[in-house]
């Protein structure tokens, strides 16, 4: 703990006066806009600089967060950094408020602060079907942080060693495919958590920690991570509800091409028998109280996926957008001046 006044002297942070109520509902605190605020107390931030949680609980309830509009000499707190925060995305999942999403499989960093500045919720970095290593989720994870949009991660497979090195870079939402069975979900979410709740491996001076800065980073970090879990087989779709009941999973993602295959239609995207399940599924998702993610770049079906209550769902991928815009402006030109 440090002495807040000068702490925050010493290091030029500014933070908000926020109060829980009992509901543990955060409110403005004192010489600014009394408003209920939408997100958790962690997400009170102004221009991404960090915050300072207060050891001792509010006598509103809850936990309170001092700010430069009230008394602060004296006061003992925990200054923790802006990279240690629950993340907009978890919580508006299990608000049930839909977010939008880009997949990003170009495996850049530059494309992906490019495309961070769109104001997508989320964006996809692919390790499954992207020629990604954890060197360049890294640095795409480094990219997105100057920027509200939320990083998602999806591992190459349902791996203990790949989560616990993707979770040590930063990663703090994963989307982990192939899932089939309850008993693969319990093994994901074991890889996610420390013993004795789970098998993940402790490292000390890992960026998730910010390099051993955030001492109490193991107690803290399951409320920020977000488990995803891919459903693509007809088994899958028969153990839907058995998966969405392990505790942990915070949302499962249809998969569209894997899902074709499985019933036999291979390369596919749109057949008949299928879609009627990925919407069916959506609605199971949901009724079992988890978020339902899909992706497509078809807008058509986006909003129909949004529509029969999907919440985290992709809307394109920054391949294809580059693709039909370089496809596109190529034919214009060809048109009357080229071959």
């Amino acid at each position: 703990t440090v002495n807040l006044a000068a702490g925050l002297a010493q290091i030029g942070h500014r933070v908000l006066l926020v109060d829980l109520d009992p509901q543990g509902n955060a409110t403005m605190g004192s010489g600014i806009d009394k408003r209920k605020l939408e997100s958790t107390v962690y997400d009170v931030l102004l221009g991404g600089i960090g915050v300072a949680e207060a050891r001792q609980p509010s006598p509103r309830g809850g936990y309170h967060v001092l700010g430069a509009n009230r008394e602060l000499a004296g006061a003992e707190v925990e200054l923790v950094p802006m990279e240690h925060r629950e993340r907009r995305l978890k919580h508006a999942l299990a608000a049930g408020k839909p977010q939008i999403g880009l997949w990003s499989s170009l495996s850049s960093h530059l494309t992906v602060e490019l495309i961070a500045g769109a104001g997508f919720d989320w964006i996809l970095l692919d390790m499954e079907h992207a020629p990604n290593d954890l060197e360049s989720v890294h640095t795409q994870l480094q990219a997105v942080a100057a920027y509200p949009t939320q990083a998602v991660v999806r591992v190459p497979w349902n791996d203990m060693v790949m989560l616990k090195r993707v979770l040590d870079i930063g990663a703090q939402t994963v989307l982990i495919p192939m899932i089939d069975t309850p008993e693969q979900a319990r093994e994901a979410v074991s890889y996610t958590r420390y013993p004795p709740k789970g098998v993940r491996g402790m490292g000390g001076t890992t960026r998730a920690t910010r390099y051993g800065r955030i001492k109490n980073y193991p107690q803290v970090v399951e409320r920020e991570l977000c488990v995803l879990l891919q459903v693509e087989t007809a088994q899958a779709l028969d153990n839907l509800e058995a998966i969405a009941a392990v505790e942990g999973v915070d949302g499962i993602f249809i998969g569209p091409a894997d899902l074709h295959a499985s019933f036999g239609h291979a390369g596919e995207g749109h057949h008949p028998e299928i879609w009627p399940k990925i919407e069916d599924a959506m609605r199971r998702i949901r009724a079992a109280g988890k978020a339902p993610g899909f992706l497509t770049p078809v807008e058509a079906d986006s909003r129909r996926i949004l529509e029969v209550g999907g919440l985290f769902v992709a809307v394109g991928t920054d391949a294809n957008l580059l693709m039909r815009g370089a496809d596109a402006l190529c034919a214009r030109f060809r048109t009357g001046y080229g071959a």
